[in-house]
């Protein structure tokens, strides 16, 4: 089975550059750098784990169940396509409402919602574990006979298809949106105005938001982000910050029961007793966005890693299963001590630099790894070598140009926020 994902990423890229020039010819702040970063690492984190651990369990369970099945679907019938990409966006609302209302579910899913700007990287920010949360949605359509491979294909086409829809340079589509989840409704799904709360789940159609009544239209200037803010541009914190919040919530819960209902009701869920407000209204001229600043040539440094990192995880999703395990898996730690260090930089981590620099090193080991699993020249070794020494001087400048050697300088004050709210949303 193609991945289809790995064959559509230079289009994801080719269409966010379009964005970025098209925002700027209207004179409009769509993108952010350290954000963008965040978007795309989280990402590429998600893709790379999928090599590791969803395909193989995924395929098990629907297959478990795809033997039990109640009536055969001819893989090769239209109907049987069609009816498959139907039922996996109808699956997809159910997966994508309940990871809403259910806060175990919502621990995964929050990640898509912590950026602060709504532009087609933030398409990409994606969690490791979400893969996981919709599996048991996906198993009823094995049980009703859709074929596996029609399942994967129609889920990565639903997939590919909500991609467009996260920009903010489309206005409303008029009759469209009667039908289709379109870039105006999803920017209503993505806002934490009162009023946008938990609305339009669909991925493809909007049919089932409107059977279902959770329908809105984008009627006032959406504001992005959660209730209660992220506050980080580390993008492991972004995957994993609600279990670290959901186990001190259980742990303050004064009974069983409250305990329960803190991992199984919604976010904004509180035990009896405990103080609730509703959100406060937002606006978009006095929200204030986390933004800590990072010095322009620790940024060019960061975003050429990114587009190199971006490039050698497409390989490793292209070459998954043909690559043996051990490059296979000096490849994976290459993508993924990324993120980790780009994270430090943009948080301003002193533990940033030695981790890059054990990123590079890793590079001339894979590199020598490389031409010793391949006889012949060694062209790899010797391109990877010279890679990581020319970005290991580039890193020693940045380090020796900080002042006083120190990595970074004293954070600047931030501008005053608005205080955190109860609900994530």
């Amino acid at each position: 089975m193609p991945n289809y994902i790995a064959f559509a990423v230079p289009f994801f890229f080719l269409f966010i550059g379009m964005e970025i020039w098209a925002a700027r010819r209207k004179g409009l702040p769509v993108y952010r750098a350290n954000d963008a970063v965040v978007d795309i690492s989280t990402g590429m984190t998600q893709q790379i784990a999928l090599i590791f651990f969803k395909k193989a369990a995924l395929f098990a369970a629907y297959l478990a169940v795809y033997h039990h099945r109640l009536v055969g679907l001819p893989l090769k019938s239209p109907l049987t396509w069609a009816l498959g990409f139907v039922l996996i966006d109808l699956a997809y609302y159910w997966w994508h409402r309940l990871s809403h209302e259910v806060s175990l579910l919502w621990a995964a899913h929050v990640v898509h919602h912590s950026s602060e700007d709504y532009n087609l990287a933030v398409a990409l920010r994606q969690s490791v574990l979400t893969p996981w949360t919709i599996v048991p949605f996906h198993l009823p359509l094995a049980l009703l006979g859709v074929p596996p491979v029609v399942m994967v294909a129609v889920d990565s086409f639903n997939t590919l298809y909500q991609f467009w829809i996260h920009t903010p340079l489309v206005g409303p589509l008029g009759a469209v949106e009667r039908w289709l989840n379109t870039p105006s409704l999803h920017r209503v799904h993505h806002a934490i105005n009162p009023v946008y709360l938990d609305k339009n789940f669909g991925g493809t159609f909007m049919v089932w938001d409107r059977v279902f009544g959770t329908y809105q239209p984008e009627t006032e200037p959406p504001v992005y982000g959660t209730v209660k803010p992220l506050r980080s541009f580390d993008p492991f914190v972004a995957q994993f910050h609600y279990w670290a919040e959901l186990r001190d919530r259980v742990r303050a819960a004064p009974a069983l029961a409250d305990k329960l209902g803190v991992l199984l009701r919604g976010p904004a869920w509180t035990p009896r007793g405990v103080a609730h407000s509703p959100p406060p209204e937002v606006r978009p001229e006095t929200f204030v966005k986390y933004d800590p600043a990072l010095a322009p040539a620790l940024r060019r440094y960061v975003l050429v890693q990114v587009a190199l990192v971006v490039a050698g995880a497409t390989g490793l999703m292209f070459y998954e299963n043909a690559l043996a395990p051990l490059p296979l898996a000096l490849g994976a730690a290459l993508v993924l001590l990324g993120p980790l260090a780009w994270g430090g930089f943009l948080e301003r981590r002193p533990w940033a630099f030695p981790v890059e620099a054990a990123r590079l090193a890793l590079l001339a080991l894979a590199g020598a790894v490389a031409a010793w699993a391949r006889p012949g020249p060694p062209a790899a070794a010797v391109a990877a070598g010279v890679a990581a020494a020319g970005m290991a001087a580039w890193l020693a400048r940045l380090w020796q140009s900080s002042p006083s050697r120190e990595p970074f300088p004293p954070r600047a004050a931030e501008p005053a926020r608005r205080p955190p709210r109860p609900r994530p949303g």
